[in-house]
C-alpha cells in the first residue's frame, strides 16, 4: 500500500504566486533525481552559483543535510524514504512561496514519491530533473565508498543495489552525466527553464 494518500494536496500559495509579477525570477522549484554518485549535488551547488551570479535568490535542500538534520529519525524502508520526501517537498513548498529558486538534490527513487512532491509543491513549480548515471557509472565513481559497502552487506536498502529506483519517464530535464559536463548540464537546465517562460 502506497504511503501517500489519494486525496491531492491544498494549493494553499495562490496568494504567494499572485504577488510575484514584480520578481526579477519565477519562483521555482528543480527536483534532482537520480542514483547515489550520478552527480545531483555537483551539479545542484554549480547551478546555485550560476543563478546566484545573475543576482537570484537561491536555496539547496540536499539529501546529505537532511538526512543529518530534519530527517535524522528517519531509517530507509519504503515509509521511511517517503516520508523524508514528504518533509522536503513541504520545505521546498514554504521556501517557494516566500520567492526563492529551490535546488532539490535527492535520490527519490519511487515515481509515487515524486509524483506526491509534485502534488504538494504544483505542477506549474515543478521541474523534475533527471541526473542520470548508469549504475556501472556511479559505483566507479562512489566518492563514499557506499555502493561498497552495500555490495559487502554493510548497508541494508541501498538504491541501486537491493532497493530499487524508478527511472523517470518524462522528467522535464535529462541530464546524461556520461555525455555532459557539469557545465553543460547547467546550461541544459537554464536552457530549459529560458524556454519554457520561466525567468531566472
Amino acid at each position: 500500500m502506497s504511503y501517500f494518500p489519494d486525496t491531492p494536496h491544498r494549493n494553499l500559495h495562490a496568494f504567494a504566486f499572485s504577488h510575484r509579477s514584480g520578481m526579477k525570477h519565477n519562483p521555482v522549484v528543480i527536483w534532482m533525481t537520480g542514483l547515489s554518485a550520478s552527480g545531483k549535488s555537483t551539479i545542484a551547488d554549480a547551478l546555485d552559483n550560476a543563478l546566484q551570479e545573475q543576482g537570484r535568490i537561491t536555496a539547496i535542500i540536499d539529501g546529505d543535510s537532511v538526512r543529518s538534520g530534519l530527517c535524522r529519525d528517519l531509517g530507509f524502508t519504503d515509509s521511511d524514504r517517503d516520508e523524508n520526501i514528504r518533509r522536503v517537498a513541504e520545505v521546498a513548498r514554504l521556501m517557494l512561496e516566500a520567492g526563492l529558486i529551490v535546488i532539490v538534490a535527492l535520490i527519490s527513487p519511487s515515481s509515487a514519491s515524486r509524483h506526491y512532491a509534485r502534488s504538494i509543491i504544483g505542477n506549474e513549480c515543478f521541474v523534475e530533473v533527471h541526473v542520470d548515471a548508469p549504475l556501472e557509472t556511479a559505483e566507479q565513481r562512489d566518492p563514499k565508498g557506499l555502493y561498497k559497502k552495500a555490495r559487502a552487506g554493510l548497508i541494508k536498502n541501498f538504491t541501486g543495489i537491493d532497493s530499487r529506483y524508478d527511472v523517470p519517464v518524462f522528467p522535464e530535464v535529462h541530464l546524461d552525466t556520461q555525455a555532459l559536463s557539469v557545465e553543460q548540464s547547467v546550461a541544459t537546465i537554464l536552457d530549459w527553464l529560458a524556454h519554457n517562460d520561466v525567468r531566472t
